[in-house]
């Protein structure tokens, strides 16, 4: 792959000018619309001396303005960063220290924060979206010249979820953002006509930029974004706009399918279905099966792209707990502590290596060596491969609970709890205990009252005893997560730690 993400835009106006690139709620831009706009937004950037190489971030909901400033910095060779909205000023300070943009575009509610970060950090530009970026609409703009960026430079930066502590900058190139595409393509065999994309996860991930922005841009598709996740209306839009692609974690499947409707929906258009983060759990995929759709688990690491391996919708069907082979030239493999292969069935870590594998952390040199150890990514994930090479997700390495010498996987128990009737949300942490060191604590968000002794008998007719967790804890509300999406076990680990002290043992 030899080109950019701006080339493949510039094909796509070149062939399809009047085929819509991004659509919010009915406000569409075309092709053509979106590289006019973008246009204006790379003048207003080449004003503030932003070249080739130059950081340039954003920070608001998902929005068309958002999506016309990451295009705008591509044409001008410049690198998104994408920061999490959520954040407070010492986070999003540390994220600026980091990567030291040129120039931040904020929306309304987010230009006060700005201006704190920016008063005590590195010097940087704030740009309103509302001004620099509403206002560039609809006008004549010249096209932006040549910027002579290179397949290898890096077109975005995004911020893992730090659940092992502060967010590392994962850096995107555009050779790998082709390869990504190009590699999917081949599998899921979709084109231009056949890309549309529901998009309810922040742009600032590599859900948004990466396999909604980007993905859209290289293959010609069209993007659905929403300002965030309402169940009600992402219903409304998988049908209506008849969505062939949506990812995301199981609680997104989740919620949709919990939509007065859902039932009646028509939704065997939506071809691509991935489930990742977390195991998909078998009744969420018994919910969506009547409705045409094959959920199909996936995994994935932003270091790896975002997706590295999928089933297919047959296999999905066959095998709903493993993630598949991978694409056409993304190899896996399973390696022991000495690097050497495990055996069919073996537990060992997930190593990796493909189109999408990422060049390295930005500006951290120890853990991209870390990570990227004798030309292999190393995931810090352990898995197995069956005798077909397919893959089966067991848990973090981190996070499996060592209770007397024994191992638990929490997403093991998860898996098995998300079958308990009344069951909305699990999560398994650990929690300190005085004759093992630690065992396990299950933490349930639940429709309506749970005994814990039902979940307690549920679990020991399908686990051995030592995997039953001890502690039951309903916590009040949904489970708190992070902006992937994915459970924040961090939050709930330091919320629970004293379990012991405050919950009684359930067995």
């Amino acid at each position: 792959m030899s080109g950019t993400v701006v080339d493949a835009l510039t094909w796509w106006v070149r062939t399809v000018p009047d085929h819509p690139a991004v659509d919010l709620d009915g406000d569409v831009l075309t092709y053509a619309d979106l590289d006019a706009w973008a246009d204006g937004v790379a003048a207003v950037l080449r004003g503030h001396g932003v070249a080739r190489g130059d950081r340039v971030g954003i920070v608001g909901t998902n929005s068309l303005e958002w999506c016309v400033a990451a295009v705008a910095a591509w044409k001008t060779g410049a690198v998104v960063c994408g920061f999490n909205q959520r954040f407070l000023a010492a986070e999003l300070g540390a994220l600026v220290s980091l990567c030291e943009p040129a120039v931040v575009f904020g929306d309304a509610a987010h230009l006060p924060l700005l201006e704190e970060v920016r008063r005590s950090g590195p010097e940087f530009t704030v740009l309103g979206l509302d001004d620099a970026v509403t206002g560039a609409r609809g006008g004549g703009h010249q096209p932006a010249p040549a910027f002579g960026a290179e397949p290898d430079d890096p077109t975005s930066i995004v911020f893992t979820s730090g659940t092992t502590g502060t967010p590392k900058g994962v850096v995107f190139t555009h050779r790998t953002i082709a390869g990504i595409m190009h590699e999917w393509s081949l599998g899921e065999q979709v084109g231009p006509n056949d890309l549309r994309v529901l998009l309810v996860l922040p742009m600032f991930t590599a859900a948004g930029v990466v396999w909604g922005l980007s993905r859209s841009l290289v293959q010609g598709g069209t993007m659905y974004l929403q300002p965030g996740f309402d169940p009600p209306r992402a219903l409304e839009v998988l049908q209506e706009a008849r969505i062939t692609t949506f990812t995301g974690p199981p609680i997104l499947f989740e919620q949709i399918s919990r939509v007065p409707g859902f039932e009646r929906a028509r939704l065997d258009h939506l071809t691509t279905a991935w489930v990742g983060g977390a195991r998909v759990p078998v009744p969420l995929l018994e919910k969506w099966r009547p409705r045409g759709v094959a959920l199909r688990q996936l995994y994935g690491q932003t270091e790896i792209g975002g997706t590295a391996t999928a089933m297919s919708a047959e296999g999905a069907l066959r095998h709903p707990d493993k993630c598949g082979w991978g694409g056409p030239f993304t190899r896996i493999r399973v390696v022991d502590p000495d690097g050497r292969d495990c055996a069919v069935g073996e537990v060992g870590e997930i190593v990796m290596r493909g189109p999408g594998m990422f060049p390295g952390y930005w500006r951290n040199e120890e853990a991209t060596k870390q990570a990227l150890r004798g030309g292999w990514l190393h995931t810090g994930d352990l898995g197995t491969l069956d005798a077909e090479g397919l893959l089966t997700y067991v848990d973090r390495m981190g996070e499996m609970i060592n209770s007397g010498g024994l191992k638990i996987s929490p997403a093991e128990l998860e898996t098995v709890i998300a079958q308990v009737p009344g069951v909305i949300e699990v999560a398994v942490v650990p929690v300190p205990d005085a004759k093992f060191g630690e065992t396990s604590a299950a933490v349930v968000h639940v429709d309506g009252d749970l005994a814990p002794a039902d979940l307690v008998a549920f679990c020991n007719e399908r686990l051995a005893d030592y995997k039953v967790p001890r502690y039951v804890i309903t916590h009040d509300g949904p489970l708190p997560r992070m902006a992937s999406g994915k459970i924040a076990k961090r939050d709930l680990r330091a919320v629970y730690a004293d379990a012991p002290e405050r919950f009684p043992k359930v067995r």
